[in-house]
């Protein structure tokens, strides 16, 4: 099993059939992995927000969200919100620091850029913002949101995109 854990992910479109697996990999990754930036309350209040399956799913749905999977096994999710936010980016805790997420935070980035983005920018717990850092995003304001109660804090963080057509725009008048 620990060889399945360290093979390359694969990386496919959100279906409709996936809510419940993100759902609980939302759910886990909270629970397992932020414990050192965010309270018990906290992370309670925040992995309740996909207690409602059919409206998580349908956030899911309405970005343009790619799931990560393992020999056949949904590891993790990210999602687009628009040309240019990554709204949501969850790995399951015992895929944790193999890939997954670097994985989905460059083909979102790839998206980003071929939709024109000339930044991309997320709202990133504390947890996550190394891995945003080695991705090439840059902090630029801390946050704090109130959800169920408990005010939990997260990092604006941006990366600038070359233009998707960069390469292929002439340099110089043709002769």
């Amino acid at each position: 099993m620990i060889s399945d854990r360290s093979a390359a992910s694969s990386l496919r479109p959100f279906l409709a059939s996936d809510a419940l697996r993100c759902a609980a990999i939302f759910r886990a990754s909270i629970q397992a992995l932020t414990g050192d930036d965010y309270d018990e309350n906290q992370r309670r209040v925040w992995a309740a927000s996909a207690d409602d399956i059919a409206a998580f799913g349908a956030r899911l749905a309405q970005a343009l969200t790619l799931v990560a999977t393992m020999s056949g096994e949904q590891v993790g999710f990210g999602s687009l919100k628009g040309a240019d936010v990554i709204d949501m980016l969850y790995v399951d805790p015992e895929y944790a620091r193999r890939g997954v997420g670097a994985a989905l935070i460059d083909a979102l980035t790839r998206l980003a850029t071929a939709r024109g983005a000339k930044r991309l920018t997320s709202e990133v717990s504390d947890n996550a913002r190394a891995s945003f850092e080695r991705q090439g995003f840059v902090a630029q304001r801390r946050n704090m949101i109130q959800l169920g109660g408990e005010w939990l804090a997260n990092t604006t963080m941006v990366k600038p995109l070359a233009a998707a057509n960069s390469a292929h725009r002439p340099t110089s008048k043709p002769h």
